[in-house]
């Protein structure tokens, strides 16, 4: 019997996916609940696990092809498992019955009409086919089976060869070769939105300084009993940031706004996107309802979501939504930049690489540890005065973090 392999059923915000990667092909034994094929969409990579045990069929949407919701992919012949282990024995019998043709008519099996016409029709000995019938009778899923491993033998040599061309690659000096490579469906869709927001936004950066001493002086202090209080999250820079935003966010509704047709839709609540880099490209899944989160509660979501997202494991519910974004390029050593913002949010907060500098206090001249801090905003909806009071809120809970705690 031939269960139908077919594509999740997309949500209302993805109109179609892309057939990744098949991780069986025609003839492979298959176990329920098995991971078979990736669909890539705009947001997400989804996998499709097996419905049943079985061998897998033929495939009707190769790598590469565009899928619809529920759109068949393959089948998957159910209980031909059992035939396919069992298949790849033979090939002895098959030796020896070549070394006495004579003996051959002898050993053959009782089998269906069907199935021994269709075992001439493939090249296939009917001997060399393990029969699932009654009384060890080879039926014509047998043979169909056994057809379909024999065609997957020799493809699945190539499909390993094939692997390493995936990889970065990697030229000798003086080569003037190039490698062309299509774009990803997340990295299209990344560009897109990226593109859109420039053209249609009068978006407008504004820069500020952190003092971070005061946070990594805290940090030190506590992070090995927080650890420990907290079952092992960390304490990282991150979380501050994200509790001191949330605050800002109450004091300046404008800046979690969004624009919708000729309204402005103010949220009460605080959805904190967290960009994180993947190999597919940039991801940004979202803290729900970050303003009622501790630190430590934050610490672990964006753990949580940075494996994830390394594992190609976010959902599409993880990444939607978001009424304000947080990037840290400071991770990969930018000291300055200018993010764009994710539509439709109005603002993204830009974390940068924390550098030693000499810094002007009280008429002395001390090193500290320095952040550049960008705020890049809609100037459609946000003015510059709530724009540069935001980012200064901000530098002040960080320099002060006990401005937290006392909500001043």
């Amino acid at each position: 019997m031939a269960i139908e392999i077919k594509a999740p059923t997309f949500p209302e915000s993805v109109a179609d996916g892309t057939v990744a990667t098949w991780h069986k092909q025609p003839g492979d034994a298959v176990k329920r609940d098995e991971l078979i094929v990736d669909i890539e969409t705009d947001k997400v990579v989804l996998e499709v696990l097996a419905t049943a045990d079985g061998v897998l069929g033929a495939i009707v949407k190769n790598e590469g092809d565009t899928v619809l919701s529920d759109e068949v992919l393959g089948s998957i012949v159910e209980g031909g498992a059992a035939a396919a282990a069992p298949a790849a024995a033979p090939a002895p019998a098959v030796a020896a019955q070549a070394a006495a043709p004579a003996a051959a008519g002898e050993d053959d099996p009782v089998a269906a009409p069907a199935a021994r016409k269709l075992a001439e029709e493939n090249g296939i000995n009917i001997a060399s086919v393990a029969g699932t019938g009654k009384g060890g009778r080879v039926t014509k899923e047998d043979v169909v089976a056994a057809v379909a491993a024999k065609k997957a033998a020799p493809a699945a040599a190539p499909a390993k060869a094939a692997a390493p061309a995936a990889a970065a690659p990697v030229f000798a000096a003086g080569d003037r070769v190039e490698k062309r490579v299509p774009m990803t469906r997340v990295r299209a869709t990344v560009a897109k939105r990226l593109v859109e927001a420039q053209s249609n936004m009068a978006m407008l950066t504004t820069f500020n300084e952190v003092n971070m001493k005061p946070i990594m002086d805290l940090r030190s202090k506590y992070k090995d009993l927080f650890e420990k209080t907290h079952n092992g999250v960390r304490l990282g820079f991150m979380s501050f940031f994200v509790k001191a935003a949330t605050e800002a966010l109450k004091r300046f509704p404008a800046v979690n706004a969004s624009i919708d047709g000729g309204d402005i839709v103010y949220h009460g609540y605080s959805d904190v996107g967290v960009a994180v880099s993947s190999d597919r490209g940039l991801v940004v899944p979202v803290l729900r309802n970050a303003e009622l989160m501790s630190l430590a509660e934050i610490e672990n979501g964006i753990a949580t979501y940075g494996k994830k997202a390394r594992d190609g494991k976010l959902s599409i519910d993880e990444m939607t939504g978001g009424t304000f974004t947080i990037t840290n390029g400071g991770t990969f050593g930018s000291l300055l930049s200018t993010p764009i913002v994710n539509p439709p949010q109005a603002a993204i907060l830009g974390m940068h690489n924390i550098n030693e500098r000499p810094m002007a206090v009280k008429g002395e001249v001390v090193i500290l540890p320095m952040m550049y801090l960008a705020l890049s905003y809609d100037h459609r909806l946000i003015d510059g005065k709530e724009a540069v009071s935001f980012l200064v809120t901000i530098k002040n809970l960080l320099e002060d973090p006990a401005r937290l705690l006392l909500d001043i």
